[in-house]
């Protein structure tokens, strides 16, 4: 398979696409600055130089073409503001579903954020955080010819991974390291029975694989 990873430097989609190159699969990743690059090819993984904020949908789709599935793990950054919620969190969602969908690829997986809700109140940074994140996630559920699963994961850690999670519709709150949170992204790559499903990811008891098969349908 070739997976296409919107914002490939990211911690999770680095680790990530370790992990899809050492079970031998081509993932190409998405960043912004061309001195990102030989992080990508360190972690065997096909640099894409593509600014999500300012590309066009047409431009982005460019990028996904031959691709059997994509991942969102773009994101503003704890350090941004306001104004980058929308562009990045939430437009850069949008087009690059629309993209998906414009080539035809059809495996989505978008990395989320608990609690996101398209309704959530308040003007905090983190609460547009939260908002920007479910209309962004109400918006790739709207689309009727990609085959999507959101994940969202609690609050994330630096510690070594696991390898059991707790993954449900609703898990309640709990920390899970980024590792795992990979992990379980490698797995749902893999897993087109968890289309439709919106998931929330915490640590937990039951090993990845388990734990993806046992939502995998429902």
């Amino acid at each position: 398979m070739r997976i296409v990873i919107a914002g490939g430097h990211g911690q999770i989609a680095l680790r990530l696409e370790r992990l899809l190159a050492a079970r031998g699969e081509e993932a190409a990743g998405i960043i912004r600055r061309a001195e990102q690059a030989d992080d990508l090819r360190a972690a065997g993984a096909e640099p894409i130089v593509c600014d999500l904020e300012s590309a066009s949908v047409e431009e982005i789709a460019a990028h996904l073409e031959g691709a059997d599935a994509a991942v969102f793990a773009a994101g503003a950054g704890p350090g941004s503001g306001v104004d980058r919620k929308y562009t990045v969190d939430r437009d850069a969602a949008i087009k690059f579903a629309d993209a998906a969908e414009r080539t035809g690829v059809r495996r989505l997986v978008v990395v989320s954020s608990m609690g996101a809700d398209p309704e959530h109140p308040g003007d905090e940074v983190f609460d547009v955080y939260l908002r920007t994140k479910g209309e962004a996630d109400a918006y790739v559920r709207a689309h009727k010819s990609l085959d999507w699963t959101i994940l969202r994961p609690g609050a994330l850690t630096d510690d070594p991974g696991t390898g059991v999670v707790r993954l449900e519709a609703h898990t309640g709150r709990g920390p899970v390291p980024r590792d795992d949170v990979a992990t379980v992204l490698a797995e749902l790559v893999d897993t087109p029975a968890t289309a439709g499903l919106t998931l929330e990811l915490i640590g937990g008891s039951t090993p990845v694989s388990v734990a993806v098969k046992s939502v995998a349908g429902n």
